[in-house]
């Protein structure tokens, strides 16, 4: 199994830049293709980033395309998410979570969560 702890959420301004951090201990996070998901109060849990275990492929949300970049450091066991160019809407909790192979559902390991608030 794989354990996940995300780091560097808070509290930003719309237009601002967050960089979200997923380490990994129990096994080596090259093994699983990684996935950034976030729930909004009252709101269901949604997809918003995946990476293979490469890094060679991507995939992200209509809402995230052009403005949140998902990347990998299998070195330091770690995902990052990349926001920039934040809006009020992008308020949720995010998750990052790990699955055998590539794709937008079906995640097996998750984290607790990092709460990232955008300010009008």
């Amino acid at each position: 199994q794989v354990q996940l702890v995300e780091s560097g959420g808070g509290l930003v301004q719309a237009g601002g830049s967050l960089r979200l951090s997923c380490a990994a201990s129990g096994r080596t996070l090259s093994s699983y293709g990684m996935g950034w998901f976030r729930q909004a109060p009252g709101k269901e849990r949604e997809f918003v980033a995946a990476i293979s275990w490469s890094g060679g492929r991507t995939a992200y949300a209509d809402s995230a395309k052009g403005r949140f970049t998902i990347a990998r450091n299998n070195a330091k066991n770690t995902v990052y998410l990349q926001m920039n160019s934040l809006k009020p809407e992008d308020t949720a909790v995010y998750y990052c979570a790990a699955r055998d192979g590539f794709g937008t559902s079906a995640y097996d390991y998750w984290g607790q969560g990092t709460q990232v608030f955008v300010s009008s």
